[in-house]
């Protein structure tokens, strides 16, 4: 006589089985946000996930992602005035596809650059990444 094994395994191994299987499937029903998108009339297609940013006196600083490559002429910029207040949004016209660690990367531009007054308000449209 044979021996025959079966095919799934019997008793508390076929639940954890079980439950390895559903939670590998649930897995991948997942789904990623849709990167925010860009003003309709803005140059690019979707805006920067940025990690902080900082008005001053003189300029608006963003923190973005660099794998080693990103530099400030890599953005366009996006500036839409309404009454008193603007409102800007950043994003990237060149990916950066150099293979270094993930690093926060500081760009500054000045208010003169972006072609606002410095003590005119300012809205921020791209998303904050969560760091």
């Amino acid at each position: 006589v044979h021996n025959v094994r079966p095919l799934w395994p019997r008793g508390p191994m076929n639940r954890r089985f079980l439950l390895l299987a559903g939670l590998a499937l649930l897995g991948g029903c997942a789904s990623v946000p849709a990167p925010a998108a860009a003003p309709a009339d803005a140059p690019f297609e979707e805006l920067e996930p940025l990690i902080a940013a900082r008005a001053g006196g003189e300029a608006l600083t963003i923190t973005v992602t660099s794998n080693g490559c990103t530099s400030k002429a890599d953005f366009s910029v996006f500036v839409e005035r309404k009454g008193s207040a603007a409102q800007v949004a950043f994003g990237r016209r060149k990916l950066d596809v150099c293979r270094a660690a993930p690093r926060p990367l500081e760009l500054t531009f000045t208010w003169g650059e972006l072609g606002l007054a410095a003590p005119q308000p300012v809205f921020l449209l791209n998303p904050l990444e969560g760091r």
